[in-house]
C-alpha cells in the first residue's frame, strides 16, 4: 500500500508540474531557432516537434531551426548568438545551456566545490549578457528552455559526475529568473524529466530517460521532449479526426476536424461513406536515426508513454448500432483489419495502422523531414567549424590565407578540429552552403505540398459465414 501511496503521489506531482508549465503554440510563418548544445544539435525534438505541426497543422507552414553546437557552454552560445541565430531572424528562439557549463572530470577533483561556484557564475553572466541582446530584439518571441537532466540516479553503472546535476538545477534557475523578470516564457524539461526518471525508477533501477552517458536522450527519450512541448502547448487531446456514424439512423453524428459525406447504409448492413481530415495521422519512425549511438526508435515513445496514441494521435472512427457480426474496413479498397460490431461501436483508432492511406502519406512526409535533418546536422557541423572554431579564436573569414594555415596547424594535435577537415575544405566555399540550404528549402517545399489530406473511401463490409456443407 505503501509503494502505490508513493507512487500516485509521483503521478500526481508530474501532472501538477506539466499543467504548471504552459507554452504558447507556434503560429503560420513562424521561424523557431532551437539554440544549445550536443542535445540540441544531434537530437530530433525540435524536428519530431516541426513532424507534428507539418501533420497536424498542414496549411500553417513553419520553419525550425537547429541552432546547436555539440559541446558548447553558455561562452559559446554567447560567442555565436549573433551571428548563428539573432542574424537568421527568428520569430521565435528556444535558448537552453547549462549541460557542458556544469562539468565534467573536474568534479572529481578536491576543488569541485570552488571550481562549481565560480563556472556557475560564468554562466550567470553570459546569460545576462545573452539577456540584452535579446532584449533588443523587437516581435521576437524569447522562450527559456532548462535543459534535459543529468541522470545522477540510475543505476546501470557508477560513472558519475558528482555535483553535476545539482549545479544545473542552480543554472536553470537563474534561467527562470532571467524570463520572469522580462515577461518571457519559461519550460523545464530538467524538472519535467527527472520526475519521470524518479517515478519509473521505483520500478527500474537502471532506467533513465538519459541514456547510457547519463545526458544525451535516445530518439524515444527526445519524442517524450517533444510530447511535453506538444502538452505544454495545449495539443493534448487534439483529434486528428473524430467520426461517430449511426448506422441504424444512416446519420452523421460528429465529424470534428473532418468531412465525412456520401454515407450509405446497405441492407446487409455494411456501412460506407467519403472521409477528408484537416490533418494527418502522427508517424511514429521504427528506425533508430542520428548515428551508431541512439539504439532506440522513436516509436518507442509508446512505452514511456502508453497512452500516447490516444492521447496526441486520435484518429477515431465510430460506428453504432451496427448488425451483429464482423465487419472488415476498406480504406479506397486496401484492408486495414478486420472488428467486430461491438469494437466499431466503442471506437478505433486508425492512427494504429501503418497501411492506411493517410498514415502512408504521413510516413513519407516523415522519410522526407529526416532527409531535411540529414542535411541540416552536416550544416551544424560547419557551423562548429565556423564559430566554435574560427570565430572563436578570432577568425572571422575562414576563407583567408592566414585562416587557412591557423586549421592545418591546430589540426595536427588537435583530433576534433582534424576529423572536420572534410567539412571545411567542402563548406569553405559559399556556393556549397548555399546549395545545401537551397537543398533544405526544396525539401521544406515538398513537405508542403504533399502534407495536404486526401479524400478517401472507408467501407465496413460485413464478413460472411461459410456455410456448412450438408451431405
Amino acid at each position: 500500500m505503501k509503494r502505490i501511496t508513493t507512487l500516485l503521489t509521483l503521478v500526481l506531482g508530474m501532472v501538477v508540474a506539466m499543467q504548471a508549465q504552459t507554452l504558447k503554440p507556434f503560429k503560420t510563418g513562424d521561424r523557431v531557432a532551437f539554440v544549445g548544445n550536443s542535445i540540441t544539435d544531434g537530437g530530433h525534438y525540435h524536428s519530431y516537434l516541426w513532424l507534428y505541426y507539418m501533420t497536424r497543422f498542414p496549411e500553417q507552414r513553419l520553419w525550425m531551426m537547429n541552432c546547436g553546437i555539440g559541446g558548447d557552454t553558455s561562452t559559446e552560445i554567447l560567442l555565436r548568438l549573433q551571428p548563428d541565430v539573432i542574424d537568421r531572424k527568428p520569430s521565435v528562439i528556444f535558448l537552453t545551456y547549462g549541460m557542458n557549463d556544469a562539468g565534467m572530470f573536474e568534479l572529481y577533483a578536491d576543488t569541485a566545490d570552488v571550481w562549481s561556484e565560480q563556472r556557475i557564475a560564468l554562466a550567470r553572466e553570459n546569460l545576462h549578457k545573452m539577456e540584452q541582446q535579446l532584449k533588443a530584439l523587437d516581435d521576437t518571441r524569447i522562450v527559456m528552455i532548462g535543459t534535459s537532466p543529468y541522470d545522477e540516479k540510475t543505476r546501470f553503472n557508477n560513472n558519475i559526475f558528482p555535483r553535476k546535476a545539482a549545479n544545473i538545477t542552480r543554472m536553470v534557475g537563474d534561467q527562470e529568473q532571467v524570463a520572469r523578470r522580462n515577461g518571457w516564457e519559461f519550460f523545464n524539461f530538467n524538472d519535467l524529466m527527472t520526475r519521470y526518471n524518479d517515478e519509473r525508477q521505483q520500478q527500474d533501477s537502471t532506467f533513465t530517460l538519459c541514456g547510457p552517458d547519463r545526458i544525451h536522450p535516445d530518439n524515444d527519450g527526445h519524442m517524450y521532449m517533444a510530447y511535453l512541448v506538444l502538452k505544454a502547448q495545449g495539443m493534448s487531446s487534439r483529434p486528428v479526426a473524430d467520426i461517430r456514424i449511426d448506422a441504424r439512423r444512416k446519420t452523421i453524428e460528429r465529424a470534428e476536424n473532418c468531412t465525412v459525406d456520401a454515407l450509405e447504409v446497405s441492407k446487409d448492413g455494411g456501412v460506407a461513406f467519403d472521409y477528408l481530415a484537416r490533418s494527418l495521422p502522427y508517424p511514429l519512425d521504427t528506425i533508430a536515426r542520428g548515428g551508431m549511438e541512439f539504439k532506440r526508435p522513436q516509436s518507442r515513445i509508446t512505452d514511456l508513454v502508453p497512452d500516447f496514441q490516444r492521447e496526441m494521435n486520435a484518429e477515431m472512427l465510430c460506428v453504432t448500432s451496427m448488425k451483429k457480426g464482423c465487419y472488415e474496413l476498406c480504406i479506397d479498397d486496401i484492408l486495414i483489419d478486420t472488428f467486430t460490431a461491438e469494437q466499431l461501436g466503442e471506437g478505433i483508432n486508425m492512427a494504429y495502422y501503418m497501411q492506411t492511406p493517410q498514415m502512408q502519406q504521413a510516413r513519407r512526409l516523415m522519410t522526407l523531414n529526416e532527409d531535411r535533418w540529414d542535411m541540416e546536422r552536416r550544416l551544424r557541423d560547419w557551423a562548429w567549424v565556423e564559430y566554435d572554431f574560427f570565430l572563436k579564436n578570432g577568425y572571422r573569414d575562414v576563407t583567408t590565407p592566414e585562416a587557412h594555415a591557423y586549421y592545418e596547424q591546430e589540426r595536427q594535435t588537435n583530433w576534433w578540429v582534424a576529423s572536420r577537415r572534410d567539412i571545411y575544405a567542402k563548406m569553405e566555399n559559399p556556393a556549397v552552403v548555399k546549395a545545401c540550404n537551397d537543398y533544405m528549402e526544396d525539401i521544406v517545399d515538398a513537405i508542403y505540398r504533399l502534407n495536404r489530406p486526401q479524400r478517401h473511401t472507408i467501407t465496413l463490409n460485413p464478413v460472411k459465414t461459410k456455410q456448412k456443407e450438408t451431405i
